[in-house]
């Protein structure tokens, strides 16, 4: 199978990390895969939903939004008709759940992190893109309170990627572009940390019922993707990435 943009059939599209994208935000970065881009922010909020008040503990949430020039229409503001679709409401919780895999919120106090994902351009993958992306920010948010002096130890405890695969034409399909997804048979978005353990699975059969072969071929599609993408995330954040999960095993040492 000839892939639109002559890609492998387990072979991610470019792949671009800029951090520090933004002035005022605590993180920031664009994350470009191929040709959907997406801004994500991590703003640390002095409180906590009112569940977590008196625990000492923190929480993560996100938002996720699709600009109006993102897609080949314009896309209409959600604001502008009063109400957030369930599709965004889906997606905000899924980057939630992801992200706050990744850290000891009892160890960041009585503070919400909010990670904002902001679609610029939209050609499939946003919901994964968003989650890799967001992931740096908020690795970069937490790295602010630390070297403040704000918290005592580095809570990040794992690393945290997301991609899509799908089925299109018979053939399994790693990092679906928009026309690749459109096409596919079956979709899937999978999230992993970097010890190749699952988040979260979402996979449906679009067009037709899946085997437990071809469940397996995808995820295994899926984690050779994400092992790729946590390298860049690595990479991307230089000397702050050996930090990262340096709690969890001073732990499991002791616990030894």
């Amino acid at each position: 199978m000839i892939r639109i943009d002559n890609r492998k059939y387990d072979q991610l599209r470019d792949v671009h990390i800029t951090r520090n994208y933004l002035k005022r935000p605590q993180g920031s970065v664009l994350i470009e895969m191929g040709d959907t881009k997406v801004i994500c922010t991590a703003m640390i909020d002095d409180k906590v939903p009112p569940f977590l008040k008196g625990t000492n503990t923190g929480w993560v949430t996100a938002e996720y939004s699709m600009l109006p020039g993102s897609t080949i229409q314009r896309k209409a503001r959600e604001s502008a008709r009063g109400r957030i679709e369930g599709r965004t409401q889906e997606i905000q919780r899924l980057i939630g759940r992801s992200l706050r895999q990744a850290i000891d919120l009892g160890q960041i106090g009585e503070r919400t992190i909010w990670i904002d994902c902001d679609v610029i351009q939209a050609d499939g993958g946003t919901r994964t893109a968003s989650i890799t992306g967001g992931f740096i920010a908020l690795v970069d948010a937490v790295n602010w309170l630390y070297e403040k002096g704000d918290i005592e130890t580095f809570p990040i405890l794992n690393f945290i990627s997301a991609i899509s695969v799908g089925i299109v034409d018979n053939q399994p399909l790693l990092d679906l572009c928009y026309e690749e997804d459109h096409k596919a048979s079956v979709d899937m978005n999978v999230v992993m940390t970097d010890n190749n353990e699952f988040v979260e699975i979402q996979g449906t059969g679009e067009e037709i019922s899946f085997s437990r072969k071809e469940l397996d071929q995808l995820l295994n599609l899926a984690q050779k993707g994400i092992n790729e993408l946590i390298e860049m995330q690595r990479e991307a954040l230089g000397n702050i990435a050996e930090l990262i999960g340096k709690n969890k095993k001073a732990e499991g040492d002791r616990d030894e």
